[in-house]
């Protein structure tokens, strides 16, 4: 927040992920962080939490006290400029899934919802345990449904490696910029047993 106050800089912050998070010393809103509802934008899809992707719905929170500079260094504050947009360039995502987002926060909707990022954890669990006996580095796979690999070669080597000897798909860091170059990415979004099954190609394919 010290870096944004200071440059006049905004933060936009996606919260896509934050039903994933189980360490409770977290944070899952960045407006937990002390000076964000002055210098940040949070937005949250349901793609994630309830399997909205290709929905093209989400919502986003812009406090009142929140502000960016113009080119001359004049504060303007973000919420009316916002508040404008909505009302004359947007109607809103479609009515069905209006109401499958309404569902989303019901009793039977929220058991749901956290039965089904259990799962993903569940998986990625399981991914993040192969990796580390396979012998390789990795982040992720904790408070998060993607595991991030060291790869030892180039990551689009990885990828097409993984894909011809295991017929997995994975994603290469590299498509990341040039961070994520060594890397590939594995995702958890997928029933246990096909998790299972991958995991088991891979552990062949680098034998």
């Amino acid at each position: 927040m010290d870096y944004a106050k200071e440059n006049k800089a905004l933060i936009l912050f996606d919260a896509a992920y934050e039903a994933f998070i189980r360490d409770e010393t977290l944070p899952k809103s960045i407006y937990e962080v002390e000076g964000a509802r002055e210098v940040a934008i949070e937005f949250r899809s349901f793609s994630k939490n309830a399997g909205f992707t290709g929905t093209r719905c989400a919502y986003t929170v812009v406090p009142k006290e929140c502000a960016a500079f113009d080119s001359k260094g004049g504060k303007q504050l973000i919420h009316p400029l916002w508040n404008r947009r909505h009302c004359t360039k947007f109607n809103g995502v479609s009515y069905p899934v209006q109401r499958a987002a309404e569902a989303v926060y019901s009793d039977e909707g929220k058991a749901q919802t956290q039965e089904l990022v259990a799962g993903y954890l569940k998986n990625a669990d399981l991914i993040a345990s192969e990796i580390k006996n396979l012998g390789y580095d990795f982040v992720g796979g904790n408070n998060s449904p993607y595991i991030w690999i060291e790869g030892k070669r180039d990551s689009w080597e990885f990828f097409d490696m993984l894909l011809d000897k295991a017929g997995v798909v994975c994603t290469p860091g590299a498509g990341f910029g040039k961070c994520g170059e060594g890397y590939i990415r594995l995702s958890a979004f997928n029933s246990y047993e096909n998790v299972k099954t991958a995991m088991a190609r891979i552990k062949d394919a680098l034998a």
